[in-house]
């Protein structure tokens, strides 16, 4: 968004019983920081339904409520759909009746809005009043029929097929044929690109085998078949995809690293990260999707327990010490990081972050992209950011001693410090740590919290059904008596229309340590991640694994689903 939130509404629901007035004007602040228009800001952090808002607006305003789900887009005049206008304001002209344009929005007192189309179109306007997650699903609808129009969609694997060349020996010819004008390959790439946009996936497998080529999307973390086209193709899908990344086709015989900007309409676009890898029958290349539009910042939604979340916010609102975010790659660390970034991003304070690669944009926060071959590395980064004047530091990953030791000092002189690790619990952190040569005092008084976590996909809500397992079986799984007797009703994956083999979305699984007084004491003794953790769970630490049987019972997730992401 390109406007400032409008604070007429902000005013109206501080005199309301809504929102009280100190919470209005936080999260005015905190859309304008975003650059989010105030309503789609209450909206997407549950603060407010949609619906309630909209009759509030209804009764506040007088402005009648359009039910905008019934209208036909279709019959909007394409001549008033100003894409400038429209992103730079969040509205929607629908319709006209004489010399007048009808304008839908969620926030009424956003006069300016009416002023520009009405200046723009030399029409008197009106506003329309519509809920907010309606409007937004409209826009995004038109701006996807918008790309549609662009021929994307309109390739088939019959006419992809049609360019399988007669000679198998041709599949092994080193000559490929990059032109622009090679349309059905490029249409094809765009499809296909497409295709795991509007699926939700988050990376993209090419592969070339002897006899089959195959082209995988992963959706909720689990990798399917998307299309198999001919093999003889392979060399020509690489070297599209490697002019699209700005890579040398010339080379095959090395890895390389590229980036793709995807314009999907006139106001988004998608960041891809590409690697190519050279495999026995050709480039295998990999696509990684950076959706910044997609990431929604709310620590409601990431799937912490009350007491989870209360232990997150309270080390957030420290002035100073390191929390660590660990797991493996792709279970949401980086969600995790930013989500706390945003609930300190105020204008009063400097964050400054290192990362490898930059994910999600941030407005409001200094953001390094390290680059090692130019020597901008983590720790050349961190030790910058320390002549910066900073409040706050990020840094994408704590890799070696030297990145460890500046952050360390860091959270030691009045910074609050975040970073990631790579390790499988909280307490194997410490000892991570411990084993770059951190020495152990540091660790003991510049830790405040570690998070490990993994993602579990969500059981979808259309067709899950029950699955029945005796109790015996349960309290081997993990449960105990008390839940038994309380009552366990659980869920199992069925599949529908709606979801991918019965499960839509992801939830996050956390396991938080504290340091404590008892901890410090282990880490000083040098006691490993076992002692370390026997002493975090008699402290109230939840597991991992009871973590995700916890959002089995509520029905969330699967037993099957939290048997794959954690161990019993």
């Amino acid at each position: 968004m390109t406007s400032s939130p409008h604070s007429g509404l902000a005013l109206s629901l501080a005199a309301s019983s809504l929102i009280s007035e100190s919470d209005s004007q936080h999260y005015l602040s905190q859309a304008r920081a975003q650059r989010k228009p105030f309503v789609t800001y209450l909206i997407e952090n549950d603060i407010l339904a949609s619906k309630t808002l909209a009759e509030f607006c209804e009764l506040e305003y007088g402005v009648p409520l359009l039910d905008l789900a019934a209208f036909d887009l279709a019959e909007i005049p394409q001549k008033y759909l100003n894409q400038k206008l429209i992103d730079k304001h969040h509205v929607l002209p629908i319709y006209t009746q004489g010399h007048t344009l009808y304008i839908a929005m969620s926030d009424p007192s956003n006069v300016a809005a009416l002023e520009d189309f009405g200046f723009s179109f030399g029409l008197h306007t009106e506003a329309l009043l519509v809920e907010e997650d309606k409007l937004s699903q409209a826009i995004a609808k038109l701006l996807e029929s918008e790309h549609d129009a662009l021929g994307m969609d309109d390739i088939d694997e019959a006419e992809i097929s049609a360019l399988e060349v007669a000679d198998e020996s041709s599949r092994l010819d080193e000559s490929v044929n990059t032109a622009d004008d090679d349309a059905p390959i490029v249409k094809y790439i765009n499809k296909i690109l497409m295709d795991a946009i509007r699926q939700g996936a988050s990376d993209l497998h090419f592969e070339p085998y002897e006899f089959k080529y195959r082209i995988r999307f992963r959706i909720d973390g689990i990798l399917h078949e998307a299309s198999t086209p001919p093999v003889n193709l392979a060399n020509r899908f690489a070297a599209r995809l490697k002019v699209m990344a700005r890579l040398d086709i010339a080379e095959r015989r090395l890895p390389q690293d590229g980036r793709i900007k995807l314009k999907l309409s006139r106001n988004r676009s998608m960041d891809m990260r590409v690697n190519t890898l050279p495999t026995m029958w050709g480039e295998k290349v990999v696509i990684r999707l950076l959706d910044s539009s997609a990431a929604r910042l709310n620590i409601e939604q990431l799937g912490f327990d009350e007491t989870q979340k209360q232990q997150y916010l309270t080390a957030l609102s420290k002035p100073q010490g390191m929390i660590l975010v660990t797991g493996p790659t792709g279970s949401g660390k980086t969600v995790s990081l930013y989500t706390g970034l945003n609930i300190l991003n105020t204008l009063e304070v400097n964050i400054s972050t290192a990362e490898d690669p930059v994910e999600i944009n941030l407005p409001g926060v200094n953001q390094v992209q390290v680059n090692p071959k130019a020597g901008l590395t983590f720790a050349s980064a961190l030790r910058s950011f320390l002549r910066q004047d900073p409040d706050i530091v990020m840094v994408g990953e704590i890799r070696d001693l030297e990145t460890a030791e500046i952050a360390i000092k860091a959270a030691q002189t009045g910074h609050l410090v975040l970073s990631t690790l790579h390790t499988n619990s909280a307490a194997e952190t410490l000892t991570r740590m411990m084993n770059m040569g951190v020495p152990a005092f540091n660790i003991a008084s510049s830790v405040t919290l570690i998070m490990a976590q993994r993602l579990a996909r969500k059981l979808c809500e259309h067709c899950k059904e029950p699955e029945i397992i005796p109790d015996t079986e349960l309290l081997t799984l993990g449960f105990n008596t008390q839940q038994l007797a309380a009552g366990i009703k659980l869920f199992k994956p069925k599949g529908c229309k709606e979801c991918t083999g019965g499960y839509k979305g992801r939830v996050g699984v956390y396991e938080i340590l504290l340091m404590s007084e008892n901890i410090a004491k282990l880490i000083m003794q040098g006691a490993n991640s076992l002692q370390i953790a026997a002493i975090a769970q008699k402290e109230g630490m939840r597991t991992l694994r009871l973590s995700g049987l916890e959002k089995a019972r509520l029905g969330v997730t699967s037993l099957s689903e939290i048997n794959r992401i954690t161990t019993n």
